[in-house]
């Protein structure tokens, strides 16, 4: 038996600088559906309010994005806009401006499978807030 291996980016990632942490955490959802799709082609049409936990900033962060996520590949709903209206270091609650998808309209540039904790870190610094986000595609 033989094999070789081959190149593969199979990993997206992003940084992010902001100087507040609630909207640290709304670039963050903007930045991963920026990957998914055109945001510029995106309306706001449904509204949804939701509540996320987690164990720390980062594991904060990791289940944010994964729920965001879950709205994509389980109700092909796309975010045009989050506003995280509460905010502590173990729960978050935003609201979302959302449009169903529509495949005549929306266009697909990266299939996100994952928000993984590779290198997942949420840290404040002496000009704000940044953190880096590694995406399964």
């Amino acid at each position: 038996m033989s094999y070789s291996l081959t190149d593969h980016t199979a990993d997206i990632g992003i940084r992010i600088v902001s100087p507040e942490l609630k909207t640290l955490f709304e670039e963050a959802a903007y930045s991963m559906f920026d990957q998914i799709t055109d945001m510029d082609a995106v309306k706001s049409d449904t509204e949804k309010i939701i509540q996320v936990e987690g164990d720390d900033l980062p594991d904060l962060m990791v289940n944010w994005l994964r729920e965001l996520l879950f709205l994509w590949t389980g109700t092909e709903m796309l975010m045009k806009h989050a506003e995280v209206m509460s905010l502590s270091e173990k729960e978050l609650t935003a609201k979302l401006q959302l449009e169903p998808y529509n495949a005549q309209k929306h266009s697909i540039n990266n299939e996100i499978k994952a928000v993984t904790y590779h290198q997942i870190d949420v840290r404040h610094e002496a000009d704000g807030w940044e953190t880096t986000i590694i995406f399964d595609v």
